[in-house]
């Protein structure tokens, strides 16, 4: 089995309007539990990432990797 990935990118900065990060678009209890929560939830969270980043994307405060520039998750 392998291990769900942090998505982070590195670029930590939450937007206020949202409350997500805008380089990984995850909320702060997301960030801090990401260890900790079982991997079902880590497997939600990620499924939920692309439609933040899209949002974030159109209101100008994306700051994350666009899709297809060959940035993975670390």
């Amino acid at each position: 089995m392998n291990p769900i990935v942090s998505p982070c990118v590195n670029v930590c900065e939450m937007d206020e309007a949202t409350g997500w990060c805008r380089g990984c678009a995850r909320r702060l209890d997301e960030i801090a539990g990401w260890g900790s929560v079982p991997a079902s939830r880590r497997q939600q969270v990620m499924a939920e990432l692309p439609a933040r980043q899209a949002q974030m994307q159109r209101l100008g405060r994306w700051l994350g990797p666009l899709p297809g520039a060959g940035e993975g998750p670390r």
